[in-house]
Formats: C-alpha cells, sequence, structure tokens
C-alpha cells in the first residue's frame, strides 16, 4: 500500500478521512513503539456494499446478476437485510461518511482505505472480511448465499488480495451448501492471499453433518484454517426476547460460537481430523473457560455420549485459536489473567481490531496488559498468527520509514522470536 504522503496532523480539516478519525490512535502507536512489534489484525473488515456493483459483475447465473444489479445490497435488496444497529444512530461517522472520503484513482478504493487505518493503528498485515455479508447465511434464498459468495470471493482475489501482498482473508463458505462449499475451497485454496476460509453467523446446518466432512478433509490436505466468524441475528426465535440492541449484541456473539464448537467437539471433529486448526473469531474471551468447565464437567459424567473423544473437550480447545475482540476487560484484571492462561494465550490468541465496528479494539488492548511479557506480547500481536497461517511477514511502510529515521535497524518480531507451541 502506498503512502499517500499526507502526515495524520496535515488532514484535521478533512473531517471524515480515515486518517483524521484515527489521529489519536496513531499518536498511540508513536507513543508505544509498535515499529518494533509484527502485528497482524486477524479481524478487520471492509464495506463490500461501496464495491457491490463491481461484485455483482462476477455473479455466474445471469438472471441473480440482473437482480442483484437492479436491487442492490443494501436494506430491501437481494439479501433482504433486516436493517443495521452498528452505527448508534450515525454517531459514529465512520460508518456512514466514509463513502465520502477521497482516495486516488489507483490502487482500489477498498485497498486505500485499508492502509489508512492500517498505517494509524500500526498494523502490518490484515485478515480482512466483508461486514453485510456476514449475515448473508440469513438469507431464506440459498441461490443467493451462494451466487454472492461465488462472486465476492472472485472480486476480492481480482481486485484486493492480488494486488497487495499486506492484506489476506479467510474466504466466505456458503456452508447452507455442503457441495458449493466444498466446490469453492477447491477453486479458491490457492489463490493468493487466500490463507484459510470462514464459515459466518448463525447458521441452521449443524457443523458435524457428513456433507461437509469433504471440505474439512480438503482444508486439512491444504493445512488451510477453518474459522467460524460469531455474528448476531435479532430474528433468531431465541433472542427476539431480546428488547435491546446491547442483549441481542451481548448473547448472540458468544452463542454463535459456543454452539458450533460444543457440535464440533462433541461430535468428534477435532479426532476425524486432527491436523485441522480452527480459529474462534469475534466472540470475545469471557465465554472459553466456561465452556471449558461446563463441557469437561458433562463429559466425565457421560463419556459414552462423546465416543470419539480421547481427551476431556478443554484439552482440544486448548489447541484452537481464538481472536481477541471484543476482549472483555472493564474492570476485573484478574479474570482477564486466568482467562488468558486457561486458553494458553501465549500461543493460542490472535490479536484482532474489528475495525471499522464500534466496538474495536486497538493494539494496545494488548500492548497494555501488565501481566505479559514482552515475548507473549508479540505472539499474540503477530507471531501466533504468522505461525498459524504461515505468513510471511510484509510490514507498515509508515512504521519502517519511522524506525530508518530514528536510525534504529528492521521490525522485529521474526518467526524466531516466537514462542512455539
Amino acid at each position: 500500500m502506498q503512502n499517500q504522503g499526507h502526515s495524520f496532523r496535515d488532514l484535521a480539516n478533512e473531517e471524515f478521512d480515515t486518517r483524521t478519525l484515527l489521529r489519536n490512535a496513531n499518536e498511540q502507536a508513536i507513543q508505544r513503539h509498535y515499529e518494533d512489534f509484527l502485528i497482524v489484525d486477524v479481524d478487520s473488515h471492509h464495506y463490500e456494499t461501496e464495491a457491490f456493483k463491481e461484485i455483482a459483475e462476477y455473479i455466474q447465473d445471469p438472471v441473480l446478476r440482473h437482480e442483484a444489479k437492479f436491487q442492490g445490497a443494501s436494506r430491501g435488496g437481494i439479501t433482504s437485510e433486516s436493517g443495521s444497529y452498528q452505527e448508534i444512530g450515525g454517531r459514529i461517522t465512520r460508518y456512514p461518511m466514509r463513502k465520502t472520503e477521497s482516495v486516488p484513482p489507483t490502487p482500489h478504493r477498498d485497498i486505500t482505505l485499508m492502509g489508512r487505518w492500517m498505517d494509524a493503528l500500526g498494523v502490518d498485515m490484515a485478515i480482512m472480511f466483508p461486514t453485510p455479508m456476514l449475515n448473508l447465511s440469513n438469507c431464506p434464498r440459498i441461490e443467493v448465499e451462494v451466487g454472492l459468495a461465488q462472486a465476492y470471493n472472485g472480486w476480492l482475489c481480482d481486485n484486493i488480495l492480488d494486488k497487495d501482498p499486506r492484506l489476506k482473508s479467510m474466504l466466505y463458505l456458503p456452508f447452507h451448501d455442503p457441495d458449493a462449499t466444498y466446490k469453492i475451497i477447491n477453486e479458491f485454496a490457492d489463490r493468493k492471499g487466500v490463507i484459510g476460509f470462514m464459515v459466518t453467523s448463525t447458521h441452521y446446518r449443524a457443523n458435524y453433518d457428513n456433507a461437509y466432512m469433504k471440505s474439512y478433509a480438503a482444508l486439512q490436505e491444504r493445512n488451510l484454517p477453518l474459522g467460524f466468524h460469531a455474528a448476531f441475528t435479532w430474528t433468531d426465535q431465541s433472542l427476539q426476547l431480546c428488547n435491546r440492541f446491547i442483549g441481542v449484541h451481548a448473547l448472540g456473539f458468544t452463542w454463535c460460537n459456543m454452539l458450533h464448537m460444543t457440535n464440533w467437539i462433541t461430535n468428534g471433529i477435532p479426532e476425524r481430523f486432527p491436523r485441522l486448526k480452527t480459529v474462534w473469531i469475534e466472540s470475545g474471551l469471557a465465554w472459553v473457560p466456561f465452556l471449558m468447565q461446563r463441557l469437561d464437567n458433562e463429559f466425565m459424567m457421560r463419556t459414552s455420549d462423546c465416543g470419539r473423544l480421547k481427551r476431556k473437550p478443554s484439552e482440544y480447545m486448548h489447541e484452537m485459536f481464538y481472536t481477541s475482540q471484543p476482549m472483555e476487560m472493564v474492570d476485573n484484571r484478574e479474570a482477564l489473567e486466568l482467562t488468558f492462561k486457561m486458553i494458553k494465550a501465549d500461543t493460542q490468541l490472535l490479536y484482532s481490531s474489528d475495525y471499522p465496528h464500534w466496538d474495536m479494539d486497538l493494539p494496545s488492548t494488548i500492548y497494555d496488559l501488565n501481566f505479559l511479557d514482552v515475548a507473549a506480547k508479540r505472539n499474540i500481536l503477530g507471531g501466533n498468527a504468522q505461525r498459524l497461517f504461515n505468513l510471511d511477514p510484509v510490514y507498515s511502510p509508515v512504521k519502517l520509514a519511522r524506525k530508518a529515521a530514528a536510525g534504529r535497524p528492521g521490525v522485529e518480531g521474526k518467526i524466531d522470536r516466537v514462542v512455539s507451541a
């Protein structure tokens, strides 16, 4: 990503520019010397709907392509989205005003905007996901989910991942269609920047269904991780009892991954595919110790229910990977420290910002934890992701320039500094 030649202070009058909105985050990055760390953001987002006309051209079915181009992807469009509460009534300007941000004609707008926030936060590499499409699994028309997944993945590879080595992605899987899921893995697994695949949101087909086993085998054979990115939907029957967004948000993200992980473990998927790595994304961390204890307790009383398991559920969970955001750390640091210990955070936790969402976490949420030593901070901020995804580090040009100006050598945090699992 090219530096556009502006300092952050030069942009004070550009009210809705990413670099202006993240000016304080940039100052924080300078103060904490993030140029000494490799930082990999394992969960960040762009707004694919801003490029929806481009994506629609990738839809293979001509009828569906025409419908998508005519209706668009906004509320009431082809995906019948149910509305968004993420903007907090427009008080977070990076949501509605990002469309007004000025960018040069090249590279692609998404590459420029990604680069601006990454450089501000001190992030070297980012694993980018879509945003409205995370709820695509709630679309009642499976052919729409499949068609848009295929189109989005093709567009993302051609226009974004092929063009910038700092950007990676775990591609969207249309999980309601097991055959389409398998097809997409085979079609895109070898594309540049594809470091895994991802199941999103609350879907209504169990992950232990035998129809998915060929997909899991394909991922294991290629050493590509499978991510479960949580989401919420107010249309879920149990969450319809909530009358406040805060309740749906708090429960929905955790319940989503608790359900999928419980099914994953109790049906012995880790034993059937012992080399398939899983990543549990955007659920926070507080639920993981609870589920470890709960499943272990049940397992010890009813071991026969899980005939494939050779170890306690928590032992399989210790080998899984977790993203940090949103990290529950309001008051009780002792509880957070215990959580880190229980999930083996030194080797299994991956920093994530979830930018540009309202509940995003800066790298300082990890960097400022006084119970972590420097080696653990290096691992969580980037080293664990480097090892998991087999990444060749590509560093932020802003951080490299900052370090060169200080007369110091290149960015640290190479793979040999990472604590091995």
